[in-house]
């Protein structure tokens, strides 16, 4: 690949997931040779953090130098992610998006509209990126699992998703997605 590639040339370029406060940016797997490129664009959206639910195709010290932060959350292709990853995540999402939208989105169904321009403010516009080998499974499934927790019903979740990201989430990932409840801090359940 040419210095001069951009991602609009590889296979499956990021796709940007946008709900209440949510930035979310899922991609496929960089390699060490096509990172430098994935910098640039992560840099384009404003993340702060990568979240790697794959196997590591990339040295994450290269992210690192760069500004990033790196969270390895790996679990197997094409199945549901442990509690404990969803706990991680949904950690994550709360300390860079905030617990008091999730929480209330959660309770009393708020539309998942971002605030007038003149509402925002520098943190509003911040991204997390997340990627699996394709983009297509283990990261379009935590990012659903995010919507639903922000607000949006599950089924609502996937298609959002698969709006943007074609061919993301399979069969068994959707069921899973069926039937997910949402939480709320320290593992409890919304009923």
């Amino acid at each position: 690949m040419s210095a001069g590639t951009s991602m609009a040339g590889l296979i499956n370029p990021p796709s940007l997931i946008e709900y209440g406060p949510l930035r979310l940016l899922i991609a496929d797997a960089p390699s060490d040779h096509t990172l430098p490129i994935y910098i640039k664009e992560f840099a384009k959206y404003g993340v702060t953090d990568v979240v790697r639910v794959c196997e590591p195709t990339y040295q994450r010290a290269r992210l690192e130098r760069a500004g990033y932060r790196v969270h390895d959350w790996s679990f197997d292709d094409g199945c549901e992610p442990p509690d404990t990853i969803i706990e991680h995540w949904l950690g994550l999402l709360e300390t860079r998006f905030g617990p008091e939208a999730r929480l209330a989105r959660s309770t009393n169904g708020v539309s998942g509209t971002r605030p007038p321009p003149d509402q925002l403010t520098d943190d509003t516009d911040l991204c997390v990126a997340i990627h699996c080998v394709a983009g297509l499974g283990r990261a379009p499934l935590l990012v659903a699992i995010a919507l639903i927790e922000y607000g949006m019903s599950p089924l609502d979740s996937v298609a959002y998703v698969r709006e943007r990201r074609r061919g993301a989430i399979n069969n068994r990932q959707l069921r899973y997605v069926e039937r997910y409840r949402r939480h709320t801090r320290k593992g409890c359940i919304i009923c």
